[in-house]
């Protein structure tokens, strides 16, 4: 019976026993601090519950759990004795002033879930005794000065989500294992990464966090797993394609000067109701433009967002609207600062609409000829940018798509203006989601008289050569003002077509007469031989003879020019003697006339 007592008596004093312990050892904590007489003063050694004291924390068995003490202005040391705290899971000293070493028998607080140690003045290494802490979250030692290597038992604390080292003088490799915490620092030291890791930290750059420690780890093959990955994305694509049976077109972005924020979905898909109230019912006051594929009408979006809509006409793509909604988000992938972007789309049973930001300087073509009071004329230097910006959007759909877009309307029409009167390309790759086949003769090749070139309108067949015709009768028009085909020139059926009317103004050395007269000669005659060399070139009658628009955007930028012009007029003469030459030889005459019917008469029956 004595016994039981005893141990009765024993089990109840010992409940006291702990609170005594966690208060001894809290106050030597506060002494080693050097804490002032104003700071933690209800620290008080006679009261031997701790959990009464401030910035002490204790759970319902008056075990204290965390312990807060951050920006103070201490400047002692750490006791060893805080190692009691057994149940302790929080101990934050950050931003005091503390100097010393950090104890080894902080490797007790077994239950420790976050030390914050950051912005002191400790010194020494850092414990290896730091690996017990198994729970350990949250490990903020930064800003101190710290030396020595990162203990390698740090590895096993698999809990770890937060490791901060930075800005102290740490040495030695780094555990390889501590990349995988979620968020890291290691910066300001003397650190090696490692083998898989020196390129990054070999001058002490280590730091990263979770979202970037995938491009530390990887960061030389980071490119090539985006294109695998990709790769594979469109060959499912190609594949689901193939048995639906239609061919599917993917454009997708390789290089070039590309807006980086490219997603597949990226697309708003527009109510019906929501355009008609933002054009006002497509009102006719709201048309910016008509062209093959339909009217353009500004809008303003429910939040004042403004906008282009074009209404599609001939809208009926084979596969329906499943189709028509893949092929626009295929479309609006091709991303470039000289390529119109695609806000999004509507579809109904009978419409296809298409939603583009509103381009508040409207087009080349209307600055040219369109003029209002008041408006400004574009210079020379805009109209030198918009030939240059232009041909390399063009450039980026031809080759740097895959497959690549063929425009086949290249137009200053077609060329927007953006509030720096920067050149962004409309219109491209429409022809994909319109049905040909609805069309009519005229229409049936897409584009406009007067910039088609000649092999697409006699076989229907475009190619990249066709766009590039396009753009060089849109050069003739940056330069001269005028339209592709002028019937005021009837008179003259040589010069109906802008292009035969500078070529023989060309012939004529008459430079100044090609020039648009807004300009009032505020030009450069030098600029104007270059670009009008460029569009010659570019509408040279066999596609094979014309340049891609990658060497477009070089002899732009002043490289090879001179030897394809020396080329160019080789041929032209050699052309013009051969087309003088048949010229006279079915130069009948009057006196011819009735031998040449004989000829025909005598024909096959």
């Amino acid at each position: 019976m004595d016994l039981v007592i005893g141990v009765l008596a024993l089990a109840y004093l010992s409940s006291f026993v702990a609170p005594d312990a966690q208060g001894d050892a809290l106050y030597a904590f506060k002494t080693s601090l050097n804490a002032s007489s104003s700071q933690l003063r209800d620290w008080n050694p006679d009261h031997v519950n701790p959990c009464t004291w401030s910035k002490i924390a204790c759970d319902g068995e008056k075990h204290v759990t965390s312990v807060i003490l951050p920006n103070m202005g201490f400047s002692g040391t750490l006791s060893p004795r805080i190692g009691i705290l057994k149940m302790l899971t929080t101990l934050d000293l950050q931003g005091n002033g503390i100097i010393g070493n950090i104890p080894e028998e902080l490797g007790n607080l077994t239950s420790l879930t976050m030390l914050d140690l950051e912005n002191n003045h400790l010194i020494g290494e850092i414990p290896s005794s730091l690996g017990n802490l198994k729970r350990l979250t949250f490990l903020i030692l930064s800003q101190n000065n710290l030396s020595g290597s990162i203990p390698e038992s740090l590895s096993s604390l698999s809990n770890l989500t937060d490791l901060q080292l930075a800005s102290n003088s740490l040495s030695g490799q780094i555990p390889e294992q501590l990349f995988r915490v979620y968020k890291y620092n290691f910066t300001g030291n003397q650190l090696n990464c490692g083998i898989n890791f020196s390129p990054h930290c070999a001058s002490g750059n280590a730091g990263r966090s979770r979202k970037s420690r995938t491009g530390m780890i990887v960061g030389i093959v980071v490119a090539l797993l985006i294109i695998l990955l990709l790769g594979c994305f469109l060959l499912l694509l190609l594949w689901k394609g193939g048995h639906k049976g239609y061919r599917r077109e993917v454009f997708v972005d390789v290089e070039g000067e590309v807006d980086r924020r490219i997603e597949f979905g990226q697309l708003k898909r527009f109510a019906w109701r929501e355009l008609q109230l933002a054009t006002d019912s497509f009102s006719e006051k709201n048309v910016l433009g008509q062209g093959g594929f339909g009217k353009v009408y500004k809008g303003v979006l429910a939040d004042n967002t403004k906008v282009a809509v074009k209404r599609l006409t001939d809208f009926e793509s084979p596969g329906g609207d499943a189709a028509f909604r893949r092929e626009v988000e295929m479309i609006s992938v091709a991303v470039h600062r000289n390529l119109l972007r695609l806000i999004g789309f509507c579809t109904t049973p009978s419409e296809r609409l298409l939603v583009y930001p509103f381009m508040q300087n409207l087009s080349v073509a209307s600055r040219l000829r369109e003029l209002k009071p008041g408006d400004l004329v574009l210079d020379w230097p805009t109209r030198k940018r918009v030939a240059l910006g232009t041909a390399r959007g063009l450039e980026y759909l031809h080759e740097h798509c895959n497959p690549k877009i063929i425009h086949r309307d290249v137009k200053a029409a077609n060329v927007l203006l953006d509030e720096d009167f920067e050149a962004v390309v409309g219109d491209f790759g429409l022809a994909k989601l319109v049905d040909v086949r609805k069309t009519n003769v005229t229409t049936q090749v897409r584009g406009t008289m007067g910039h088609i070139a000649p092999e697409y309108l006699s076989t229907g067949k475009s190619s990249e050569k066709t766009d590039v015709f396009g753009y060089g009768i849109m050069l003739l028009e940056l330069v001269t003002g005028k339209r592709a085909i002028d019937f005021s020139r009837l008179e003259d059926e040589d010069d109906v077509l802008l292009l035969d009317h500078v070529k023989k103004l060309q012939r004529e050395k008459r430079l100044d007469a090609i020039v648009d007269q807004n300009l009032c000669r505020n030009y450069d005659i030098h600029d104007v031989e270059m670009i009008i060399q460029v569009a010659l070139l570019c509408t040279q009658s066999s596609p094979d003879d014309r340049p891609a628009m990658s060497e477009v955007v070089r002899m732009l930028e002043g490289e090879g020019l001179a030897e394809r012009w020396e080329l160019w007029q080789h041929l032209e003469i050699t052309r013009r003697l051969e087309h003088e030459r048949l010229q006279r030889r079915f130069d009948w005459g009057e006196d011819s006339i009735h031998n040449q019917a004989a000829i025909e008469l005598s024909g096959g029956r």
